[in-house]
């Protein structure tokens, strides 16, 4: 995919124009304690209701064996994603879900291509990934924007919401401040390459958390296919630091 279709395509997730408005308790009145907690603690008094966001980042990805990876991404959860990345140097592409459609494209020295892949099963698994990094925005997962949150008990919540129509339910566990400490949800896959797709456990573990223009997000982590199963070692393909994150306020 060329830089004019990755422009077309980060064109349509901001088609939504932002939100005059700033974050203030009143957004979480009547949410479960617990959940009260970890928003009041993600988004500080006063920041912009941001759907979007430009984010970088930098780690480690499994393709074999663990490569360095950077990447640049657009995040509009409601939307989609765009994520851009280069890894070890020689493989450069992106992987990308907006308007209803998924799809990767990866290519070794800029010449030959890796992996291109698209349709049905790739669109979904796109989407919901989109919508579990909802995480990096969590001005999106405020109720006035659909997010239906639960709380289990002190330390576990639920939220639910959408993807460009695509319903996607994430669980976290909390810190006893309210941060998240891990993430799992079902998202579709084929982790195993076997050609069969169908619902995994995807998420993983928060080593470190950033605070980036109000918002304190989960900044490092571990992330992977398995994740609270006895499968997760050979699950786990992602570590990532967030290194820059600008919420789309204009």
């Amino acid at each position: 995919m060329n830089g004019a279709d990755l422009r077309r395509i980060e064109g349509e997730l901001l088609t939504s124009p932002p939100v005059p408005a700033v974050f203030t308790e009143a957004e979480v009145a009547g949410l479960p304690e617990p959940v009260r907690r970890h928003l009041t603690s993600a988004i500080a008094p006063g920041t912009p209701l941001a759907v979007a966001a430009r984010l970088r980042m930098r780690g480690s990805i499994k393709i074999g064996r663990w490569l360095p990876f950077h990447a640049r991404q657009l995040l509009a959860p409601q939307r989609g994603s765009v994520w851009c990345a280069r890894v070890a140097a020689l493989i450069a592409g992106s992987d990308h879900y907006a308007a209803g459609r998924g799809g990767m494209d990866w290519k070794l020295a800029g010449l030959i291509r890796l992996v291109r892949a698209e349709g049905a099963d790739v669109s979904r698994s796109a989407a919901e990934r989109a919508g579990a990094e909802a995480c990096w925005i969590p001005t999106v997962l405020l109720p006035r924007w659909g997010a239906v949150w639960s709380a289990e008990d002190d330390t576990h919540v639920g939220v639910t919401h959408t993807v460009d129509g695509r319903v996607v339910r994430t669980r976290y566990e909390l810190t006893p401040d309210g941060h998240i400490r891990s993430f799992v949800f079902d998202r579709w896959g084929d982790p195993g390459n076997t050609g069969s797709w169908g619902l995994h456990p995807f998420g993983g573990e928060i080593t470190g958390q950033a605070t980036f223009a109000g918002l304190t997000v989960p900044a490092a982590g571990r992330v992977g296919w398995f994740f609270g199963t006895d499968r997760w070692a050979e699950g786990e393909f992602f570590r990532y630091r967030i290194t820059g994150l600008r919420p789309v306020t204009a």
